[in-house]
């Protein structure tokens, strides 16, 4: 086995700086047992901090090494993420960042299961980990790729090490440690690739990139104008119902310092893009037989590492390799952390054990932080792509969750029924346009369907718009007809929602206070519009009914 040793001590080093910061970052958690602390960092993360870690909401490994595969692949044209993820921070700081943090959520679901109810937020749970999972995925797809270049080791093998020490390290748990690990994941990243950047353009082995600029800028074809689009909006509109995200926004201080995060955040996207992309037309324009690698590229995985290993000095190397394969191991913390947080929360506690200990949740989250490592190690050694992987994991957030949180944050008439109605058809309509990266073959054939090519039709944005409206209109349907007739039809209890101080049965005998009623008279039910308070109040009420 061949071994970069330079950039191995470089990898090592670069993992114990950040597992320091964490470690030290953790103490300011120690001796607290309350679960809410650990996942919001007390809701004081401050603002130096707070745009480090929501920059790098999206920026990690998965983002400069996809955004250097596709300008690789198919040229800068059809690399969407970096600015289709830029907007998407600012549609969230625009649409939902201040309502969001001025409700107190504790996640992204909170406002679902207060609604709808606890069985519902725990459906509306599934695209959400399946999100993460495939992000998580991407990151270990991308740090194994890391791995392997500088060991000359099999791929399978660098994602299972990688993914066993993302998992340990994200043990020592807290938004805190991963926030302040964010701020050095981010400085690697910059200063690591800009460092490299000279030298990799002046190699003797590429080409200048202005005479390549027709392969690495892309053409466009317009068969798949349809395709485009797509992805462009599902970037924009898919990159916020994101747990990640909200974590961040709602441990802002205050809710106009959350949409501040979420602006400067998504000129920081922009911004840290640029090295990968050059990065990528650097490998386009460069002639890897006459490299130390020796033959062509085959796997546009490991285009960065490998530029960064074969194209600069052994110095410069050690730094680029080391400082990437850090930022990518900060990267994976926290999408592990947000899904383990929104299931030891919103599933386990509300859903199965409402009176669970604050002990236990943390040991829940603990547990399911090595459920998540394992999924996303799968997935990350099923899916060769990680920019399919970063495309797939917006993908079901896109067309099920977003216009499930625009109308529960937007629309005080949606229901249990209308949400449950867009969450069944949109994931319907989802799976049956297919999926190659999964192996799922279509069965329903949109407009434009090519059998080389696959769906040529918007077909996503289609299925979120049908879902959308499907929420609308059974909510608004089901409204008119369960207010006028008895509650027993209202199977859901979320327009008819009668207090228990006021529950008795029509069929049996019942004993009033004669000071209360007269005769034989019962009182009139109250019908209320479903509550409004929050999820913890909703528990321990007495008015609440599941």
């Amino acid at each position: 086995m061949s071994v970069n040793w330079g950039g191995l001590v470089a990898v090592i080093i670069f993992y114990i700086i950040i597992l320091a910061i964490g470690l030290f970052a953790a103490r300011k958690t120690r001796g607290k047992t309350d679960s809410e602390d650990l996942m919001l960092a007390g809701r004081n993360i401050g603002l130096v901090v707070g745009i480090f870690t929501m920059t790098a909401t999206w920026v990690g490994g998965g983002y400069i090494n996809g955004t250097a595969q596709s300008v690789f692949d198919s040229g800068l044209l059809w690399a969407q993420a970096p600015w289709g993820y830029a907007i998407s921070l600012v549609l969230g700081g625009l649409l939902f960042a201040k309502k969001m943090r001025e409700q107190g959520y504790v996640t992204m679901l909170d406002p679902f299961q207060q609604k709808y109810g606890e069985r519902m937020g725990g459906l509306l749970f599934l695209p959400a980990l399946s999100g993460e999972v495939f992000w998580s995925a991407a990151i270990l797809s991308s740090l194994g790729a890391t791995v392997s270049v500088i060991l000359e080791i099999n791929l399978e093998l660098a994602v299972i090490i990688s993914a066993c020490i993302a998992v340990f390290y994200t043990l020592f748990g807290g938004l805190y440690s991963v926030a302040y690990t964010d701020v050095v994941q981010l400085i690697c990243i910059f200063i690591g690739l800009w460092i490299c950047l000279p030298f990799s353009l002046t190699s003797e082995y590429v080409e200048p990139i202005v005479d390549t600029s027709t392969g690495w800028l892309g053409e466009w074809d317009s068969k798949f104008t349809g395709v485009w689009i797509d992805y462009a909006l599902l970037l924009m509109f898919g990159g916020i119902p994101w747990q990640v995200y909200f974590q961040r926004v709602l441990s802002s201080k205050t809710a106009a310092r959350a949409q501040i995060l979420s602006f400067v955040a998504a000129f920081g996207c922009i911004v840290m893009a640029i090295p990968s992309v050059l990065v990528g037309a650097v490998a386009r324009g460069t002639d890897w037989n006459m490299t130390d690698y020796g033959k062509d590229v085959t796997n546009s995985n490991i285009v960065l590492p490998l530029v960064l290993q074969y194209l600069t000095p052994p110095f410069i190397s050690f730094i680029g390799l080391g400082a990437v394969s850090a930022a990518v191991m900060s990267s994976a913390d926290s999408s592990i952390l947000s899904a383990s947080s929104m299931f030891a929360r919103n599933v386990y506690k509300l859903i199965f054990r409402q009176k669970a200990s604050e002990r236990e949740i943390l040991w829940v989250m603990r547990i399911a932080i090595f459920g998540m490592g394992i999924l996303s190690t799968i997935l990350s050694l099923t899916i060769n792509s990680i920019y399919g992987l970063w495309y797939l994991c917006s993908d079901f957030v896109y067309v099920v969750l977003f216009p499930q949180l625009f109308c529960v944050i937007y629309f005080e008439f949606c229901n249990t029924y209308g949400s449950l109605a867009g969450y069944i058809i949109g994931l319907f309509l989802r799976l049956g346009g297919g999926e190659p990266l999964l192996g799922l073959k279509p069965f329903i054939k949109y407009p434009y369907y090519d059998e080389v090519d696959g769906q040529l039709f918007p077909f996503r944005t289609f299925c979120m718009i049908i879902s959308f409206i499907s929420i609308l209109s059974v909510s608004h349907i089901s409204r008119c007809i369960l207010m006028g007739v008895d509650r027993k039809w209202d199977v859901f209890l979320c327009v008819t929602n009668i207090p228990e101080s006021t529950k008795y049965s029509m069929d049996d005998p019942v004993e009033l206070d004669s000071k209360e009623t007269k005769g034989d008279q019962l009182p009139e039910p109250v019908i209320e519009e479903p509550s409004h308070k929050s999820t913890e109040e909703l528990v321990k009420s007495d008015t609440y009914i599941e």
